[in-house]
């Protein structure tokens, strides 16, 4: 059960408990839409609210303030600031989580003027978007309420508006969802959701999505597929490794073939090079990048992409056991490269060389890797931008243009040639880490360069932005799903026409 989103007209609107109105901010204060009605829970809604209104009720122009104004025995009413313009998605996010979280697990309703807004279906979406993705909660599944729209113009929205904002209900709540089965997954705990049983969920998601084909290898395929970094990785835990091969062929013309392979450590205990106490917390996250990729191809199915997508997750245990992978150990991955590992604890780049090397076999004109990589990208960039790497300017671009619609910030960071001698081995093609702690994020990037046989590539390193240690605007405290709106979004621009 979750909250759902669905088109509405005022007076079903109207019954519901709580209702919600965006304000438009300008010098003098707020602003009501005058296709609002006057009355709304028994309450007069006013046009304009003076500065001085504002700041005594604590209504600001940020978008997202929030005031609630309440009368005996009426629904309560929400006034709401989106800010200095209606034409921002960012800003309808931040609405949209605002009123969701104003709500409760009740059902709401949101009076949407559309008079003056350039792009109903666009913000619509992102409207849709923050109220689901903050309505998240890993604990409490059983909400059923609603968070009706009600599109509102003078005297009525047009025909093609009315279409509009209907498109964007249907896309922000196929993305809303979306998002949010992949942040159920990353926060369920590692004793619940061994390498099996992700790749499991996996399936049963995927299986009946339009023109999706999935499958499951088990170890014995893995080994005879040559994943030696996958095998390594997963040998010193009890729980079987998988890996989920999943591929996306719509109907009709295909504009493009792009691949995701996603990092699925189920849990990373560091292996014999051990994590601190401290360090272990949160490990169960680490196969974010595989809950992201196979959620991407999952809303793009629902959404009739016309791209190909071919996705590709690599899921096992780091851990100790008596079988684990020795520092100095050798493993040869699918594609015949070798890599002496010194340190257990950079495992993730073992099992994408893999991923990366079938990914390359399938021949696509992109290939884009997803990872909670490495503690230098935090240090870098924190916990709300991740890390950009591309082998193009026209696909960083690309990404760019897709991470600014989506409002989850990327930063492009270089992949410096030089410091290709930092993991230069003895006994190897490579060894796995470089020298620390002196630009681990590039140096890893370097590494799974080497697995793309030269086709285009982005990496995107996550590890600071894939988990919010606090509810703030759309995102709640725990798994954010980080990277999986913004790669819908460039996949969608390249079904649009904007070819890579």
């Amino acid at each position: 059960m979750a909250r759902t989103a669905r088109l509405s007209t005022p007076v079903e609107g109207a019954r519901q408990p709580t209702l919600c109105v965006p304000v438009l901010f300008g010098d003098d204060g707020g602003v009501i839409a005058s296709s609002v009605p006057m009355v709304l829970g028994g309450q007069k809604i006013p046009r304009k609210f003076s500065r001085e209104w504002c700041a005594q009720h604590g209504l600001k122009s940020e978008p997202g303030s929030i005031v609630v104004l309440r009368a005996l025995g009426e629904s309560i009413v929400s006034l709401i600031s989106a800010g200095t313009s209606f034409n921002e998605p960012e800003n309808f996010r931040l609405v949209g989580a605002a009123a969701a979280r104003s709500a409760g697990d009740a059902s709401l309703a949101f009076f949407l003027p559309t008079d003056g807004i350039e792009h109903p279906r666009a913000i619509t979406q992102a409207l849709v978007e923050g109220a689901l993705l903050a309505s998240y909660s890993f604990k409490n599944t059983n909400i059923d309420s609603t968070f009706d729209v009600v599109p509102l113009g003078s005297p009525l929205p047009s025909v093609e508006t009315h279409n509009d904002v209907v498109e964007g209900i249907e896309r922000g709540g196929v993305i809303g969802e979306g998002v949010n089965w992949a942040k159920r997954l990353i926060d369920t705990p590692a004793g619940h959701l061994s390498p099996r049983e992700l790749a499991k969920q996996v399936i049963k998601r995927l299986e009946d999505d339009p023109s999706v084909e999935v499958e499951a290898w088990t170890e014995s395929r893995i080994k005879a597929e040559g994943l030696g970094g996958l095998l390594g990785v997963g040998q010193g835990s009890a729980q079987p490794t998988r890996l989920v091969y999943a591929t996306y062929e719509p109907a009709g013309e295909v504009l493009a073939h792009i691949a995701l392979v996603g990092k699925g450590v189920t849990f990373d205990s560091g292996g014999l090079s051990i994590k601190t106490g401290e360090g272990m917390m949160t490990m169960k996250t680490d196969m974010t990048g595989a809950a992201v990729v196979m959620s991407v191809l999952s809303m793009a199915s629902r959404l009739r992409v016309p791209v190909k997508i071919t996705a590709i997750a690599p899921m096992t245990e780091n851990m100790t056991g008596e079988r684990a992978t020795r520092p100095g150990d050798v493993l040869t991955i699918r594609n015949g490269m070798t890599i002496e590992v010194l340190n257990t604890d950079a495992e993730g780049r073992l099992i994408l060389a893999d991923g990366l090397s079938l990914a390359a076999e399938a021949r696509p004109d992109a290939i884009i890797d997803v990872a909670t990589l490495t503690g230098a990208q935090n240090v870098a960039l924190g916990d709300e931008v991740g890390a950009l790497y591309a082998t193009t300017d026209e696909l960083a671009e690309r990404l760019n243009r897709a991470s600014a619609r989506s409002g989850e910030e990327l930063w492009r960071m270089p992949l410096v040639s030089k410091y290709e001698a930092h993991i230069e081995s003895d006994v190897a093609d490579m060894k796995n880490i470089g020298k620390p702690p002196r630009a681990g994020s590039i140096v890893a990037a370097l590494l799974l360069q080497r697995f793309t046989d030269g086709l285009p590539w982005v990496h995107l390193d996550i590890a600071g932005p894939a988990r919010s240690d606090s509810n703030r605007g759309y995102l709640t405290k725990g798994a954010t799903a980080f990277s999986a709106r913004t790669l819908l979004e460039f996949l969608t621009a390249v079904g649009d026409g904007d070819a890579t």
